[in-house]
């Protein structure tokens, strides 16, 4: 029995139909159903693309026209297909749709304004939405100036071909003038601060600048990453103090390049096999099956950072309550990598956001519990 024509087109156009009201055609004899199974593992299987860590094996215009029919969404990779498409370039452009690397990158300020915060007192609410903002702009602004510099590397890694100006869609003039705009934004959130802080946050400029060089001359650029991204734990105390207390910020600048060299030699093994084709070099290259023992001998440095630092500040139980979960969180991370599967070690990178966030909840607890132990002492 044939289906009439307004039917049969409601049918094959709107799988998503069938996906969430398949009953709805149960009482059709002529509609087999072997065919709606196929129809909603087509929209699941399409769906699934879109959103996973691989979605980026599809070109452009076959991303650009399954985004299309999304729904809205409030995350990022959604405000930024929503965006006008003259927009959308330049936004991924500066990994708005990729949001990992800003959190990476603003969480050890979010430590080091919680450690500098007084005692009993929660973190400077303003400080954190100025470093939230600067730790946006100057991430866009590394990712602008890594493409500019592996415009040529990035066309022959699948991963990294449909970037903006790789695959043509941005120009290098073009993103010349929009890391400019980037980063006298950047300035303008540095001007904000005292006159210490802007001495501080400029000399990190050139870490900025150079680091995209490092993967050419050395098998370390993680590290180079890491003192590179965790300029604000310098910073954010500054910030806040007006100069700062080397006692503090100099152990736990040493545990964020620590973590830095951990996540980001887990994130470098998704490319190896690219990397050895093109040239470039990584400590995933450099440690290979060895990756394991050093990421554990990176967590232990971490570790003793972290302890020296609240020592330091005169930190409290929660947040050595925290340490400990810490380890443990990054013990298991490394315990059950596996450094020949990506989408683990994509898991593992990602995870990494949550232990920082963890940490921070440890540093403001910690600062709290240090009124009722002053109470505690006065009334004693």
């Amino acid at each position: 029995m044939m289906l009439p024509a307004r039917l049969t087109s409601q049918v094959v156009l709107n799988p998503w139909r069938l996906r969430h009201h398949g009953t709805c055609y149960s009482n059709l004899p002529s509609l087999s159903s072997n065919y709606l199974k196929n129809q909603r593992k087509t929209a699941v299987s399409t769906h699934h693309t879109e959103n996973s860590p691989q979605s980026w094996l599809l070109s452009p215009s076959t991303r650009h026209d399954a985004t299309r029919k999304r729904l809205f969404s409030l995350s990022a990779a959604g405000i930024v297909n929503s965006a006008p498409a003259p927009m959308q370039p330049y936004l991924r452009l500066m990994r708005l749709d990729k949001p990992i690397g800003t959190w990476l990158l603003y969480l050890p300020c979010t430590w080091s304004i919680g450690l500098a915060a007084d005692p009993g007192c929660l973190p400077h609410l303003g400080m954190l939405t100025l470093f939230g903002t600067g730790a946006l702009l100057m991430r866009g602004a590394g990712c602008t100036i890594n493409d500019m510099w592996d415009k040529d590397f990035d066309k022959k890694v699948a991963r990294t071909a449909t970037r903006p100006i790789a695959a043509g869609e941005i120009t290098q003039m073009q993103a010349l003038v929009f890391l400019g705009g980037q980063l006298s934004l950047a300035l303008g959130v540095l001007l904000c601060l005292n006159y210490y802080s802007i001495a501080l946050g400029a000399a990190s400029l050139s870490l900025v600048v150079t680091y995209p060089l490092m993967k050419r001359i050395t098998y370390w650029p993680q590290l180079v990453l890491g003192l590179t991204f965790n300029w604000g734990a310098l910073l954010g105390w500054s910030a806040v103090i007006g100069s700062c207390e080397w006692s503090v910020c100099l152990p736990l600048y040493f545990s964020g390049v620590m973590w830095t060299l951990i996540y980001d030699t887990i994130y470098a093994h998704q490319d190896k096999d690219d990397d050895i084709r093109v040239g470039v070099k990584s400590t995933a290259l450099r440690f290979q099956e060895q990756t394991k023992p050093w990421l554990s001998g990176f967590m232990v440095a971490m570790m003793s950072g972290l302890i020296v630092a609240g020592v330091n500040a005169e930190q409290t139980l929660p947040y050595y309550a925290t340490l400990s979960t810490v380890a443990i969180h990054l013990t298991h991370q490394i315990y059950t990598l596996d450094i020949n599967k990506p989408e683990d070690c994509w898991k593992k990178f990602v995870s990494n956001r949550n232990l920082g966030l963890l940490l921070f909840l440890g540093i403001v607890c910690g600062n709290l519990w240090k009124e009722r132990r002053d109470t505690s002492l006065q009334n004693d």
